[in-house]
């Protein structure tokens, strides 16, 4: 549940994100870390499901990865208002250190239109990735120096207190603007859950972002989120020490719904829709101008008819 920094609401709709600095890592993740720890499970090697010309799959290779990685920079950095860092200067790709141990859901348009990609002559429409979500399961963040979200908060006491429950992490969403519908967040959440169904995990969980570092300008959101939708206590992870931003800036009663639920980025409306709760205290994150909240959604949780929706088993948009 990640991504690059909204410059709008619209801009917003798929841009939430679990963002950690690329030279927050250590040098012994990265002598650790490998680009694919794991094969995709029988099923998930191929097409995941189809709308139109947009196609929903795993990315295989690493050059399927680097793809991902040239939407993210087009989208945060180039559209949006994050600052890369020297390597992602260099590249010109998003990257950081667990995008080598990550699943990378890919959305492909097999018609995507030549000048979207700065080649307005070209004669022939190609696939492009024109969507993105990156995935990390519990197994694996394990081997590899823990999950990303532990660098903004303490996820610790719910992994502990639920040792039974297999968790996936959700990060570094971003779509094409032309691309931000219903049929590629369709594709995507398809993607998601039936990678969720296939992979048996229990609790989906990730950072959140609402533009803007001024907890003070944000204090609607963050307070009804505070109010209205903050986790139980055995699913609340509490945002680290000296990055805790206090959520409950204004009291419950004051707090009018409808306008609070306007000013959430619509990301954020629709984990709420889906089931969604939220963790104790938000985290400003200056290189990508956001103030981040953690996202917590057990699949027990999901509302019933979200899952009639995509189908018990994700056939709804089934290749």
């Amino acid at each position: 549940m990640q991504a690059a920094k909204p410059a709008s609401h619209a801009a917003a709709s798929l841009t939430s994100r679990v963002i950690v600095n690329f030279h927050r890592q250590s040098a012994g993740f990265l002598t650790r870390a490998r680009l694919r720890p794991d094969p995709a499970p029988e099923g998930l090697a191929g097409t995941l499901g189809r709308i139109g010309s947009l196609e929903v799959r795993l990315a295989q290779t690493k050059k399927d990865v680097k793809r991902a990685q040239k939407l993210r920079y087009r989208v945060f950095y180039e559209e949006l208002a994050a600052v890369p860092d020297m390597l992602s200067r260099l590249k010109r790709r998003d990257i950081d250190a667990y995008d080598l141990i990550c699943d990378h859901l890919l959305v492909i348009d097999h018609e995507a239109p030549a000048e979207l990609f700065g080649k307005p002559h070209a004669r022939k429409r190609k696939p492009k990735v024109v969507g993105t979500y990156r995935l990390l399961r519990q197994e694996v963040a394990e081997r590899h120096g823990g999950f990303y979200s532990a660098g903004e908060f303490d996820i610790g006491p719910i992994l502990r207190s639920h040792p039974g429950q297999r968790f996936l992490e959700l990060g570094r969403s971003c779509v094409l603007a032309p691309y931000r519908d219903k049929r590629t967040v369709e594709l995507l959440w398809h993607g998601v859950w039936t990678y969720v169904r296939r992979h048996r995990m229990d609790v989906m969980f990730g950072c959140a972002s609402l533009e803007g570092t001024d907890p003070a300008q944000l204090a609607l959101p963050l307070s009804f989120l505070h109010h209205h939708a903050m986790a139980p206590a055995e699913w609340r992870a509490r945002a680290l020490p000296g990055r805790h931003v206090p959520m409950d800036v204004i009291d419950k009663t004051a707090i009018n719904p409808k306008a609070a639920l306007h000013s959430l980025p619509p990301l954020i409306k629709g984990y709420l829709r889906v089931g969604a709760t939220f963790g104790d205290g938000a985290v400003v994150d200056r290189q990508f101008g956001t103030t981040d909240v953690l996202v917590v959604l057990p699949v027990s949780a999901i509302s019933p008819r979200y899952i009639g929706h995509f189908g018990a088993d994700a056939e709804r948009h089934a290749a």
